[in-house]
């Protein structure tokens, strides 16, 4: 009878323990699709962006260039697509795992993440490794496309081919990786494998410094050894005015970026059912959004008291300044920081942006202006606003360390200069790969006879000389 009694009471208990087991691997499959969903929709959110930056850039143009920017836009999106499976994810994220990884770039050897041919990519995988890739490619996408604004109107399709192949397969990972990646020599995960918490790890959350600044030193860079367009500056060095065809198509193009934020900054959590992750979304949504309207309204104060005109398109360029310059700092700050991030953003634009000109450096969309000075305040302003209570939040214990938040990552107006330094390395670091691989590759494509375009046909436009005609067919 008790052996029966304990045989009967042991069944029972393997039974619960296998139902337990099976509702908890259904809940975490649950969880892990709905985190999947997330990635999604909010990477197409994203994705958007790409058609802001089409009318952006069509409207900023002359009419004459039209088709070429457009299908320069088209191209971004296709040709990193097959870059991106094809090795830059996996240089972005890889590693060779143990020993052999290192903090500068990935090899993704022992995962499969090249072609996405490893186990999270398969059909028995809970879909948030593909998830993830999409996500991530669309960012990527959003970085070459900044540069081709910069050498609008004068460079060649195949130099465009080429720079875009090299930025989104080596350049761009590159920032991935050292900031992003567990195994980054900027991320604060590899600060704490190596159990060095002197100097936190480099909080960049959604990517003012890995996505825009990366994006806006290599456009600087195109810009100035492309030169600028016939025309646009007198004997004398001065500007000559070379308006772009459309306010509207860039008004557009501005909302359609602004509405695409919503996407970039709260969707960097990564995901939605870990605790606190809901928090983090609206937040990154709030601060995103005082930062856009701060650049806004302060940029068009500057403008007006320096110029006498109120200026949509400074306007526009302001806005999107504030939005850069949050994006790195939009889940660990307040919305007074934010506010004040935005202010300091559009001065740094403007600023910015009549330097090149003085410099006689032609960028017609700002791209350097909006995206590389602005994205360089955004990374700095963490290292004054970060508040300690909500750096934990945007920062992910993913290697199971003891992340020293309180003491090691807060802003220097929390008393927390360690913070401070690791953005100033971080930035250092940054803007050092970014400038000299920028230079070494327009400077190549220069001497190698491919990089602009003759001076007739530059004055003919592209669109005549290489697209088969105007985009606009008015009878």
């Amino acid at each position: 009878m008790s052996a029966t009694y304990n045989a009967t009471i042991m069944s029972a208990t393997i039974n619960a323990t296998v139902d337990n087991a099976a509702a908890i691997a259904d809940i975490q499959a649950s969880l892990a699709a709905i985190d999947a969903f997330y990635l999604m929709i909010l990477g197409a959110v994203v994705f958007f962006m790409q058609a802001g930056f089409a009318l952006l850039e069509a409207g900023s143009v002359r009419a004459k260039n039209t088709k070429n920017i457009l299908l320069k836009n088209l191209l971004d999106a296709c040709l990193g697509a097959i870059i991106w499976w094809a090795w830059g994810f996996g240089a972005s994220y890889g590693s060779d795992g143990g020993e052999g990884w290192n903090g500068f770039i990935g090899s993704a050897a022992d995962n499969g993440d090249f072609f996405l041919k490893g186990p999270s990519y398969t059909l028995s995988s809970d879909g948030t490794g593909n998830a993830l890739w999409f996500f991530q490619y669309v960012f990527a996408a959003a970085a070459a496309t900044i540069v081709s604004g910069a050498v609008a109107e004068r460079a060649q399709l195949g130099a465009y081919l080429i720079y875009t192949v090299i930025i989104t397969g080596f350049i761009y990972p590159v920032q991935v990786h050292m900031t992003w990646s567990l195994h980054g020599a900027l991320s604060g995960a590899f600060n704490e494998v190596y159990e060095d918490t002197v100097i936190g790890g480099n909080l960049d959350f959604a990517g003012s410094g890995v996505v825009h600044m990366t994006g806006g030193i290599l456009a600087l860079c195109g810009a100035a050894v492309i030169g600028p367009r016939v025309g646009r500056f007198d004997e004398d060095g001065k500007p000559n005015p070379m308006p772009g065809q459309n306010s509207v198509l860039i008004v557009l193009g501005t909302l359609i970026l602004w509405l695409g934020w919503y996407g970039f900054n709260p969707g960097s959590t990564l995901g939605i059912t870990p605790a606190g992750y809901g928090t983090i979304m609206g937040r990154a949504a709030v601060t995103t959004t005082i930062s856009a309207a701060a650049g806004g309204i302060t940029t068009v104060v500057i403008d007006r008291a320096l110029s006498g005109i109120f200026d949509v398109h400074m306007v526009c360029n302001g806005i999107l300044a504030g939005l850069v310059s949050i994006t790195a700092g939009c889940a660990c700050t307040y919305p007074w920081a934010a506010f004040s991030i935005g202010i300091v953003g559009a001065f740094v634009y403007y600023g910015a942006s009549k330097l090149l000109l003085k410099l006689k450096i032609d960028d017609p969309l700002d791209a350097f202006a909006v995206h590389g000075a602005a994205g360089f305040w955004g990374v700095l302003a963490v290292g004054f606003f970060a508040a300690p209570e909500y750096v934990s939040y945007g920062w992910t214990d993913a290697v199971g360390a003891d992340f020293c938040y309180a003491e090691c990552y807060k802003g220097l107006f929390y008393g927390g200069g360690s913070t401070f330094a690791g953005q100033i390395v971080a930035l250092i670091i940054e803007v050092s790969w970014c400038a000299s691989t920028g230079v070494i590759l327009f400077w190549v494509l220069r001497l190698a006879g491919i990089l602009r375009i003759s001076a007739e046909m530059e004055n003919a436009g592209l669109d005549t000389s290489k697209h088969g005609g105007s985009a606009f067919n008015v009878a």
